[in-house]
């Protein structure tokens, strides 16, 4: 009884396409039948042996879901289309098969004439070496094709993490953006994509925003603040000033007014600055530090008025902080 075997890689990751693998064995067992498993248990050397073999001698096809049409259609809506296209890929070379298993509970042929022919069972991958087969090669396409991404986007690692939501990967897309291969519909990426900004090119801080940050973080070791970071800059956001200080974790905007500022530090913190330095720091805690500690404090918003022309002159600049949330 030829069982045309189903699995998909790439359900999870933040970038890159999903893919599904279709195999019908041969019908004489053959000796390199006894190497297959699931493709997550085995190396990478024998994953590209297995998928050359598999590729030659079994009827074998893929179906792929890019980053466009998944971001459109949903997770699962994808699903079902790869696995009718890699489906329909084995159809075309006329090989019979008389069962269908598709690894997990989803019956993703449901509502066409194979629907019938299907049975669904979690792992499969290692229990049917039809399914072991579908998975190796469905892997090995994939991987390559993210590997192949790591020369036109070198800044995001793809050929180590393949999209999956690592930390190094998760940085990366803090330091520098989205990429089109990114999926705007998974998070984090759906969040950042309304906070991306039209281009990589950030308007550098002058000497005297410099000056007046520097200003700011003094200040606020005089009131007992640990300053951690000046000018922390990713792609979607800049924050000022972070610092300590008990069970609190500050995010500061700085502001710098030659003359004398008028009005209370809050009234130059509008609503939309308010919703990204909100962001900034969210993201600042969840993404981007690594020190646990960090992310069990209580993060509060400040502004920061810095007043003077203390870059012509050695009075020291005058400053106002100012908590806002």
């Amino acid at each position: 009884m030829a069982i045309l075997g189903i699995d998909e890689v790439g359900r999870g990751p933040l970038a890159g396409p999903l893919v599904v693998g279709a195999v019908v064995l041969p019908d004489e067992e053959c000796e390199w039948f006894q190497e297959l498993n699931d493709s997550k248990k085995l190396t990478a050397k024998k994953r590209e042996w297995l998928n050359d073999i598999i590729l030659q001698e079994a009827a074998a096809g893929l179906g792929w879901v890019h980053v466009g049409e998944l971001d459109r259609l949903g997770i699962s809506d994808s699903l079902r289309l790869a696995t009718r296209r890699a489906v329909k890929s084995v159809q075309v070379l006329h090989v019979p098969f008389s069962q269908i298993i598709i690894d997990g509970k989803v019956n993703f042929l449901s509502r066409t004439s194979l629907e019938g022919y299907v049975s669904t069972c979690i792992k499969a991958d290692a229990k049917f070496k039809a399914v072991s087969a579908a998975s190796i090669i469905a892997k090995v396409a994939r991987d390559h094709y993210m590997m192949g991404l790591d020369s036109k986007y070198p800044d995001y690692g793809f050929a180590k993490h393949v999209g999956y939501g690592t930390a190094g990967h998760v940085k990366a897309i803090y330091a520098y953006g989205l990429c089109p291969e990114h999926r705007r519909s998974f998070e984090p990426c759906k969040t950042l994509s309304d906070f991306q900004l039209p281009t990589k090119v950030k308007k550098n801080t002058t000497e005297v925003g410099k000056q007046a940050e520097l200003a700011v973080a003094e200040y606020l070791e005089q009131q007992g603040h640990h300053v951690i970071a000046r000018n922390h800059k990713t792609y979607f956001y800049e924050i000022d000033v972070i610092s300590v200080k008990g069970d609190r974790i500050y995010f500061t905007e700085v502001k710098y007014r030659r003359s004398d500022y008028r009005g209370a530090p809050f009234d130059a913190i509008d609503r939309s600055k308010q919703q990204r330095m909100r962001f900034a720091a969210e993201s600042y805690l969840k993404y981007v530090t690594s020190d646990r500690q960090l992310r069990h404090l209580s993060p509060i918003l400040a502004v920061a008025a810095v007043t003077g022309d203390f870059m012509d002159s050695e009075i020291p600049p005058a400053v106002t902080w100012f908590p806002i949330y």
